[in-house]
């Protein structure tokens, strides 16, 4: 008999529905609205993490990089500014530590306060602006995953005696060459010419769309460098270790020795930072984390208008259904009955809402993903389930007064109201 009663409720609940379907759309538009930000929100983030996921790991997971001053999620003090730069004399003795596989040191030649390139590098009529400059050791091929489209890396004794040679960065070589041959051709930068000896491949990049400014980009040897841009004295240092199980000892060791080769008192702090990739992943964990408490915040907004919406339009109905009920309960029917019909109208709205609003997050993250910008927007199943869940929940939450307002009428009384 009960479960008659229920199936019963259940079916004129869903009746109810098919009959006032504007007014049922109009209802669960705050639901609809606070899914779909959920969805296309965490969508975005959620393909842009794998993106700087694959891009971290493909800066190595056993290396580490040294400066003189932090540059990851901090300002610098003037304390940090002012310290003694790393040297070239700092990179030859970190190659002599016994888990190190190959230490780099360079520079770059950018815009402090943008770090792009300030220099136009022009051959045969042709121009590429915006030009980043580095000079490194020919180690940057043993520390940076290099990969050659034309040509070669520069070896030591062309670093030792300054050479005019260059390697260009993918970008660059494009505009200036299209897809034809550029070894042994002579690029124009600032005041010299340089001999093109290599053209490197496309490099990775967090967010993809657009130009990647390490595209655009000369690589010198460190001593062409250094006789091409002399005050640039900010030297990077890169190392690679041997395997990532020996990170922390790798770390404790770089540290030992460059206190001890910088004169660093016993109680006194480091006066230069190491780093590596889990750093890059940190700090975009912290901006992310901001991202989805907005993502939460505005989608809160939209799901608790939604839902004060089903709450009144189901008090509306159980007010406009008065008579009907007092006539089920003339006839038999439970509070419980009642209650399940109630709910099942206010949960169904709701669940209804949640799919319209993943369907049109679905869309919209479709839509995102080939905006020409290229953002890696990726579904998240998870946030699909949970947003459709807190649609129902929420369905659930501000169905119930209603549906217990209409299971406990006077069944005399809502026989006779008008």
């Amino acid at each position: 008999m009960a479960q008659g009663q229920t199936r019963e409720s259940v079916k004129m609940a869903l009746d109810t529905l098919r009959t006032n379907k504007l007014r049922s759309g109009l209802t669960v538009l705050g639901i609809v609205i606070g899914v779909t930000t959920v969805i296309t929100i965490s969508s975005v983030i959620n393909g842009l993490n794998n993106r700087v996921s694959d891009w971290v790991s493909s800066l190595g997971s056993n290396v580490f990089w040294v400066f003189h001053m932090p540059v990851i999620g901090v300002r610098p003090t003037t304390e940090q500014l002012t310290r003694k730069k790393l040297t070239l004399d700092d990179v030859i003795a970190l190659r002599t530590l016994p888990h190190v596989v190959a230490a780099d040191g360079g520079y770059q030649h950018v815009k402090a306060q943008f770090r792009v390139g300030d220099v136009s590098v022009k051959y045969n009529g042709k121009k590429v602006a915006g030009t980043v400059l580095q000079g490194s050791t020919p180690e940057i091929g043993n520390v940076t995953d290099l990969t050659f489209l034309q040509g070669r890396l520069f070896t030591d004794q062309e670093d030792q005696r300054a050479e005019h040679i260059c390697v260009l960065g993918h970008d660059t070589w494009e505009e200036l060459f299209g897809d034809t041959n550029a070894i042994g051709k002579e690029v124009s930068i600032e005041s010299g010419l340089y001999t093109v000896i290599g053209v490197l491949d496309k490099r990775k990049q967090p967010f993809g769309g657009g130009k990647n400014q390490e595209d655009n980009m000369v690589t010198f040897p460190l001593g062409t460098f250094h006789n091409l841009h002399p005050e640039d004295k900010d030297m990077w240092v890169s190392v690679k270790y041997d395997d990532p199980k020996n990170k922390s000892l790798v770390e404790e060791e770089i540290r030992e020795m460059l206190r001890v080769r910088r004169k660093v008192k016993v109680q006194a702090d480091d006066n230069f930072e190491i780093f590596g990739p889990d750093s890059l992943s940190k700090l975009w964990g912290q901006l992310t984390g901001g991202l989805v408490l907005f993502m939460i915040a505005v989608s809160s907004v939209g799901l608790m208008v939604g839902g004060v919406g089903v709450m009144n339009i189901m008090l509306v109905s159980v007010t406009e259904r008065t008579r009907e009920i007092g006539v089920r309960k003339a006839l038999g029917a439970t509070k419980r009955a009642l209650l399940v019909q109630f709910t099942t109208e206010a949960v169904t709205l709701c669940a209804v809402g949640g799919i319209i609003g993943i369907l049109v997050g679905a869309i919209l993250t479709w839509i995102v993903y080939f905006l020409p910008i290229g953002l890696p927007a990726t579904l998240s199943t998870l946030w699909v389930i949970t947003g459709f869940s807190v649609s129902c929940a929420i369905g659930l939450l501000f169905g119930i007064y209603p549906a217990w307002k209409a299971a406990n009428l006077d069944p005399i009384e809502a026989l006779r109201y008008e």
